[in-house]
C-alpha cells in the first residue's frame, strides 16, 4: 500500500504525528485510524461480493482490478492468443534507431547495404545514388539582411 514511502518520509510522518497529537493521544489516534481502515476494507469486500452475486455465474472470473485501464491493457497484451509476444520479440528498437540515424547522417547501415547494392545495380537513377540528403544546411544571411519578422509571434 505504501510502497513508495521511504525511511526518511516515514520518520518525518511519525515525528509530525507525535507533534500534532502528542504522545498521550497518539495510541488512541492510531487505534481509531486502524479501526476505520478495517471498516472500509470490510465494506469494500462486501460490496464486491454483492456485485459478483448480482452479476451471476457468467462473471465468476471477473476481477475488479481489470477495471484499471493499465491492468486491462497489460493483461490483453500478455495474452498468447494474439501473438503479440512474437511481434514484440521480433522488433529490435536499437537496430531500427541505428538505421534511422544512419539514414539521417547519409551513411548506409549494415542491414540495408546488401539490399541497396543490389537495387543500385539494377539501374535506378537518382541524385546521390538514390539517397535523399536529409541533413539541414543552415543558410548564412547576408550582412545587411535582417532576420525575418513574424508579426504573430510578438
Amino acid at each position: 500500500m505504501f510502497n513508495d514511502i521511504g525511511a526518511l518520509e516515514l520518520v518525518t510522518l511519525v515525528v509530525l504525528a507525535v507533534l500534532v497529537f502528542g504522545p498521550d493521544k497518539l495510541p488512541k489516534v492510531i487505534q481509531d485510524v486502524s479501526r476505520t481502515i478495517r471498516k472500509i476494507r470490510e465494506f469494500s469486500d462486501s460490496a464486491k461480493q454483492d456485485i459478483r452475486q448480482e452479476l451471476g455465474p457468467e462473471f465468476k472470473d471477473f476481477e475488479f482490478e481489470d477495471l484499471n485501464p493499465k491492468t486491462f491493457i497489460r493483461k490483453q497484451l500478455d495474452n498468447d492468443e494474439l501473438g503479440l509476444k512474437e511481434i514484440r520479440n521480433g522488433f529490435d528498437l536499437k537496430k531500427e534507431m541505428a538505421e534511422v540515424t544512419d539514414a539521417v547522417h547519409g551513411r548506409e547501415s549494415e542491414s540495408s547495404s546488401g539490399t541497396s547494392s543490389s537495387s543500385g545495380a539494377s539501374g535506378t537513377s537518382g541524385s546521390a545514388g538514390g539517397r535523399i540528403d536529409m541533413s539541414k544546411k543552415p543558410e548564412t544571411p547576408a550582412r545587411d539582411d535582417r532576420p525575418p519578422f513574424d508579426a504573430d509571434a510578438t
